[in-house]
């Protein structure tokens, strides 16, 4: 094991000017480790024109922001991010990197792990630190969400993992917190860059991130069809909510899996998340952990949701869903 490594280093992904939610839960959940150990938290930012999240991340938890620029990483590119993230972590021998587990990070995360020659542990969903080793135990799902794998790496330095959005608290930000900027300009090689990126199209709101919205309507397996799901998507649009669904509803075909919710699909953080006829499985319960306020419609009262739900309705999910269709139109 690498002797001089240390801190943590949280990768920041940022888009369209602001950071991800998942990028501020990493930073906070690393200043929480770090703080039991005697680290610091180092966040790495790539980018052109994006110092300015700098200080963001020093408001909820940075000690030391690594600026890395170039115009070639002014949009994510798998070979570009690489690049410059060996270099860096080359150079400063981290202790451990935390990524979020987005569409990018695990792109990036087995890329950057084949490079440094250390293993990766992929969606995970807690992390806990040894003070005296500064060993990192990685919590993830296997065998189909049926188990939580705690899985360490004792001999490599660095450790490194994805964790799953919204499975920390987003820390609250303190503008007059004092950190450390540290400006890189990276020379990207000619060549090293293989893709471009030739159009960005933005896709309609009920495929929008589940990670990222206020309001989730989801429906489980006591909707019993696709007809029925169909009207959850107009109480979405009602709401301006999006619709998600537990796995047995996607197993049943009645929706796609990337609006899948659970230890096996999604994390996800609403301010209001809508169970129509989900009983509550714990995989699906640890899906939903991060959301302000859970409502519930079961017929039986007995269903675990009720346990984990702020509002409760017991009844026939499609009655209630008629009834709250009908009070909107009258609205």
């Amino acid at each position: 094991m690498n002797e001089q490594a240390r801190h943590l280093y949280v990768v920041a992904e940022h888009f369209e000017g602001k950071l991800r939610p998942v990028t501020m839960e990493l930073i906070g959940k690393a200043h929480e480790l770090a703080e039991a150990s005697g680290e610091k938290v180092h966040a790495v930012l790539i980018g052109e024109n994006v110092e300015d999240l700098a200080q963001d991340l020093i408001a909820v938890g940075a000690d030391v922001v690594h600026y890395l620029t170039a115009s070639e990483l002014k949009e994510y590119s798998t070979e570009g991010y690489t690049y410059a993230l060996e270099r860096l972590c080359r150079e400063v021998q981290p202790a451990a990197i935390l990524i979020g587990a987005t569409h990018n990070g695990r792109d990036l995360a087995p890329r950057l792990s084949a490079r440094l020659q250390c293993g990766v542990v992929a969606d995970c969903t807690d992390i806990k630190m040894d003070a005296e080793t500064r060993s990192l135990t990685w919590t993830r799902p296997a065998l189909g969400g049926n188990i939580l794998a705690d899985i360490i790496c004792p001999k490599h330095r660095p450790q490194m993992g994805t964790v799953r959005p919204n499975v920390f608290p987003k820390p609250v930000p303190d503008s007059s917190r004092k950190g450390h900027v540290e400006k890189r300009a990276i020379e990207i090689p000619e060549g090293t860059i293989r893709t471009r990126r030739t159009n960005y199209e933005q896709v309609p709101q009920e495929e929008v991130n589940l990670e990222d919205v206020e309001i989730i309507i989801s429906g489980g397996r006591g909707m019993g069809s696709a007809e029925a799901f169909r009207k959850l998507h107009t109480l979405a649009r009602k709401l301006d909510g999006t619709v998600a669904a537990s796995r047995a509803a996607v197993d049943a075909g009645w929706e796609p899996s990337i609006h899948q919710v659970g230890q096996t699909g999604k994390n996800v953080g609403p301010k209001i998340y809508f169970a129509f006829g989900i009983s509550g499985a714990i995989q699906h319960l640890a899906g939903i952990s991060g959301a302000d306020m859970v409502v519930a419609i079961n017929k039986d009262p007995q269903a675990p949701i009720f346990q984990r739900a702020d509002y409760g309705i017991v009844g026939d999910v499609h009655i209630v869903l008629e009834e709250m269709l009908a009070q909107l139109e009258e609205d």
